[in-house]
């Protein structure tokens, strides 16, 4: 029982973490740029004389998975996805940078230019900050221009350039804000070549269908890990009911 019982125990703690990953994906299929998180299964095994047997399991999430979503177009002038694997550069909350795909920008009262997280996003020279009461507007290669609404005609002006960084050949990870971060720590290069497709946001990658199906999955798996409790229970009364035998 000692050994069917751990490793039903460790089979329970797998479970249930894949079935809070399931959740946070299915929560955010509606959610900008969101990447779907990946969990990544590693079988431990005790060595010795007698604990050898014991297959135990761990669980955790690794990463996300960074295929593109689908583009949707918006037709506004500061929505922007991101091209291949460019990342768009934000501020996070403790001031450091991070990465992310959400593009859904706007201006706060102060005149930061923010995604929807509202975190600030980062331009060749820090957080990107535009002058009060013109047109903001995103080129197709990260530049930000404001306009003058009292000469419409003129040509806009240059702010400053979106920092769209490259993840090749950097490993990264997904933090609990949803933001991406170089594992270690460090920063990401930029990329001068990396473009946005402006009035256009990327959509999650979630699949809502195969999210429902996984879901499915995991339960039933959770309620044959639980009969293995109630298994080893039998097996351990079985036994105890032998001793007793005179």
């Amino acid at each position: 029982m000692d050994r069917l019982i751990f490793t039903a125990f460790s089979g329970l703690n797998a479970s249930m973490v894949r079935q809070r990953v399931i959740a946070s994906n299915m929560a955010n299929t509606q959610t900008v740029g969101y990447r779907e998180d990946t969990l990544q299964f590693t079988p431990m095994t005790l060595k010795g004389n007698s604990l050898e047997v014991r297959a135990l399991s761990d669980s955790e999430v690794r990463g996300a998975n960074m295929a593109q979503g689908s583009l949707t177009e918006t037709g506004r002038q500061l929505d922007i996805a991101m091209v291949g694997q460019a990342l768009l550069t934000v501020q996070a909350q403790d001031g450091q940078e991070a990465y992310t795909r959400r593009g859904d920008l706007t201006v706060s009262a102060t005149g930061v230019l923010e995604n929807g997280d509202g975190r600030p996003v980062m331009g060749e020279n820090g957080p990107i900050t535009v002058p009060p009461g013109g047109r903001v507007s995103i080129a197709p290669d990260g530049q930000v221009l404001v306009r003058d609404p009292a000469t419409p005609d003129a040509p806009p002006n240059r702010v400053d350039r979106l920092k769209l960084a490259t993840p090749a050949g950097t490993r990264i990870e997904k933090g609990l804000d949803g933001l991406f971060r170089v594992y270690g720590g460090g920063t990401l290069p930029g990329d001068l070549e990396a473009r946005v497709v402006p009035g256009s946001l990327e959509q999650s990658n979630v699949k809502p269908s195969e999210v429902l199906v996984q879901m499915v999955e995991a339960q039933r798996l959770f309620d044959i890990r639980t009969k293995l409790i109630s298994t080893a229970k039998d097996v351990d009364e079985s036994s105890a009911a032998l001793m007793r035998v005179t």
